[in-house]
């Protein structure tokens, strides 16, 4: 792999790894701690942004036609065989959970975040990673 994507990875590891120190063990506390959930929400994004730059630094890589745009950055890694159909429905969910977190679409629901942040964001990540290193080997 070449050595952007090395780093990226190592970043996106990093990320991971700190956001999981900061996750309450209950939504109570959760909830009523302001610092806390803006740092959580603020690493969805950055992770979330780190997963989209990984997937252009493969197509690159690969020397693969270029998605042109964010929006089917997913569904292009699942046609060139990057990642699978149900990843890329699981990070196009991170992806609009990351644009309502950034933009301000809606009205953020603390228990969707929550759950996300105990239950499928590192599973997600990894199993992304995964496929990302098996693609490239």
């Amino acid at each position: 792999m070449s050595e952007r994507i090395n780093d990226k990875i190592e970043e996106m590891r990093l990320l991971l790894e700190q956001l999981l120190t900061l996750i309450p063990a209950e939504f109570e506390e959760y909830s009523h701690d302001y610092k806390t959930k803006a740092a959580c929400e603020r690493y969805i994004e950055r992770i979330t942004e780190a997963i989209v730059d990984l997937v252009f630094l493969v197509f690159r890589a690969k020397k693969l036609k270029i998605p042109e745009d964010e929006k089917s950055v997913f569904q292009m890694a699942v046609t060139q065989g990057i990642i699978t159909a149900d990843l890329s429905a699981q990070l196009k969910n991170l992806k609009g959970m990351r644009n309502i977190l950034a933009h301000e679409y809606g009205i953020v629901d603390d228990e969707v975040i929550y759950k996300a942040l105990r239950e499928e964001l590192e599973r997600d990540v990894e199993l992304f990673l995964l496929q990302i290193q098996k693609f490239n080997d």
